[in-house]
């Protein structure tokens, strides 16, 4: 049996893919939690042998999960299901140690021979996902202009975002200014939809 651990802030679609996956004779659903910040505690727990991550979670997302989770439990192996298939989280997903990446509306035998793939050692990765994310190439932002955005998206002053982030507002300034500049946008608010829309935050 292989041993799954379900991460989903969406009660409906985790207890969906718990019921579809249940059907499979030799997968077994060990845990189910609705929180990022849950999946390490749950997984040390129950050690599953392949983790299901959402993306989108609060508490933790899913890709900083991941990261978390591949320190503290080398053995289990993590497969990124998410609805949101954009390049950046891709990237991001496998360079936190993802073992795979996969769109939610894929079906379900598709879904369960990717977790039969990733536990056994390989990568799976949506050959779209993984055409589009070729052509867009890496995120242009560097890890301190994605912070500061990411600390922007609330709408927050620069006041409040230097202070946050313990940066003059200066400082704050000039990575927004850069960041606008690099994501092609005329302000901060245009950035930061940009920079989500390719799943660079």
């Amino acid at each position: 049996m292989i041993r799954l651990l379900l991460a989903d802030d969406q009660a409906l679609v985790r207890g969906a893919l718990a019921a579809l996956l249940s059907l499979e004779t030799d997968l077994e659903v060990v845990a189910e939690v609705a929180r990022g910040d849950e999946v390490v505690a749950a997984a040390l727990a129950h050690r599953p042998d392949v983790a299901l991550l959402d993306v989108e979670m609060p508490g933790l997302d899913g890709i900083a999960a991941t990261a978390v989770l591949r320190e503290q439990l080398p053995a289990c192996r993590v497969l990124v299901v998410t609805t949101f298939g954009r390049p950046g989280y891709l990237r991001r997903a496998i360079e936190a140690g993802a073992a795979g990446f996969v769109v939610k509306d894929s079906p379900a035998e598709q879904l369960a021979d990717a977790i039969r793939r990733v536990h056994a050692g390989l990568r799976v990765v949506d050959p779209a996902l993984a055409v589009e994310s070729l052509a867009a190439g890496p995120s242009p932002l560097t890890p301190r202009e994605a912070d500061v955005l990411r600390a922007s998206r609330d709408g927050s002053s620069v006041a409040d975002v230097a202070a946050r982030l313990y940066l003059s507002e200066g400082t704050v300034r000039n990575y927004l200014s850069s960041a606008i500049g690099k994501t092609g946008t005329r302000n901060r608010v245009e950035a930061v939809r940009v920079a989500e829309g390719n799943g660079w935050l």
